[in-house]
Parts: structure tokens; sequence; C-alpha cells
């Protein structure tokens, strides 16, 4: 020791040593490096899997931004093409949405957001941007349901565009379809042919669109034609549309639509 701290005559042994130790030092630490780089490698994947997660959820917020924005735009479209139709109808409307469709789909009936509070009574007819979707049949103070023109106890006084010829379009109870019966064997009514209201009656105004003929059905026994159409409305499509507030004093059934009309929706569909 005193001869190391005064001379250097023993560094070319201690290098040696050094030399000789490092492999056992090396192995003697090789636990803390392991460890220490595979916290490193957990980190740098845990890292890796937030910012995957915060990239994968920026685009899902993005996605939802754009889906919103789509469907906004899809509704204001709408909305001005019903505003369109509310001026061409020249009659006082309420602009309503739908709150829930009856979850039996043989029911072809839909609950809207507004009621009697707004006017609206049964009997009124319900439009859409795409012509007649139906007929209010019973309200409360802030909902009403309303009974879609496919509905077997809907009938709509119609004529065909084409020449004028007065007729009767009735639901038939199946989504899509539409019936004109009780036509005699030599009616002017061909298939393609477009069905509007005939403003008979004073409910419907005149000129709204009902459907559009698919196909002809005659039965000589009966000595009967059916004619069957396809409505022009989609309201599975759309969110929105306009009951127009039509005096409902002279709408045939109307005793029957009143006392449909005490009766809570809910009473039907249970609780939303």
């Amino acid at each position: 020791m005193i001869t190391d701290s005064g001379w250097r005559v023993l560094d070319p042994i201690r290098q040696a040593t050094a030399v000789v130790l490092y492999p056992f030092q090396k192995a003697a630490l090789w636990p803390r490096d392991a460890v220490a780089k595979f916290n490193d490698w957990s980190n740098i994947v845990a890292i890796a899997k937030q910012e995957s997660e915060a990239v994968q959820r920026q685009r899902i917020e993005l996605a939802q931004i754009s889906a919103h924005a789509a469907q906004m735009a899809a509704e204001n479209i709408q909305l001005r093409r019903l505003l369109g139709i509310k001026n061409t109808a020249q009659t006082p409307s309420v602009a309503v949405e739908i709150l829930y469709t009856a979850p039996n789909p043989l029911n072809q009936t839909m609950v809207l957001t507004k009621g009697s509070s707004h006017g609206i009574e049964p009997g009124m007819p319900v439009i859409g941007e795409g012509g007649v979707v139906g007929q209010i049949r019973r309200v409360t103070a802030m909902t009403s349901e309303a009974a879609l023109i496919t509905d077997e106890k809907v009938s709509i006084p119609a004529m065909v565009l084409r020449n004028g010829l007065r007729v009767i379009v009735f639901g038939s109870g199946q989504g899509g379809k539409l019936e004109v019966r009780y036509l005699s064997m030599d009616a002017d009514i061909r298939v393609g042919d477009s069905l509007t209201t005939s403003g008979i009656g004073g409910i419907y105004p005149a000129g709204l669109s009902i459907g559009t003929v698919t196909s002809i059905e005659a039965n000589s026994a009966e000595g009967f034609v059916r004619a069957i159409a396809e409505p022009s409305a989609h309201p599975e499509r759309y969110r929105h549309f306009l009951v127009l507030l039509v005096p409902t004093d002279e709408v045939p059934g109307k005793d029957e639509l009143d006392i449909l009309a005490k009766a809570p929706i809910t009473e039907k569909y249970g609780k939303n």
C-alpha cells in the first residue's frame, strides 16, 4: 500500500487485474442491466399503446363528429324541403319529430314529439318531403300518435294524376304497400300511374303525393279491380315531418278518434 501510494510501479498489475475481473463484473451486473432493459422496453410498449389508443380515440371522435355533421346536413336539407311543402300546401302546420316507433313492425304507427298543446288534433294529416305519411290517431298534451298510410284503418280520397280518376287509397296493413280497391273492370288505371290527394273531404289538401301504382289485380268473379301501390313517402328514412293543422270537425270516424285520444299513448307502447 505504501509502495502503491508513493510510486506507480503497481499500475500494470492493477490494469491486468481489472481486465481479468471485467467479465466477472459484467456477469454480476447482468441481472441489473436485464431488468433495466426490460423496464425500458415495457415503458416503450406502454407509451406506444397509449399513443395508439389516443389516435384511435381521436379517429372515433372525428368519425362521430363527421357522422353528426352529415346527419345535421341531411336534416337541414329535409327541413328545407318540408318548408317548401309547407309553402306549397298553404296550410298552417307544425313541425314534429319522431319520438319512437312501435316495437312491433306489424303496427304501422309512430309517436311524435308534439301534441294537443301545439294545436294537434286527431284526424290531422302528417306529411313528409315525399308526400302523405299518415294521419294523427290520438294525442296527449305533449305527444301524438300517427297511423301511417299503410295502416289498414287509414283511407285517403285520391285521384290518378294522369287522367283525374277519383279513387280511394287504403292501407294494406303491410309496410310499403297501399291498395286501391273496388275499381270497375274498365277503370282507366295503369302500372306507373301516380296517385295524389284529391282534396275531397277537406282533410288532405289537393295535390299531395301518395304513391305509385306497381301492379293491377283483376278479379272477374267479384267484378272488381284492385291496384297495388307503393307509398311515395318513406317515414323510416327520416325523423322530421309536418302536421297540417286542418279543421277536423268533419273527419269521418271523429268520435272514435276522440275516444282513442283519451287513452294514454304509453298504454300500447309501454314507457320509453
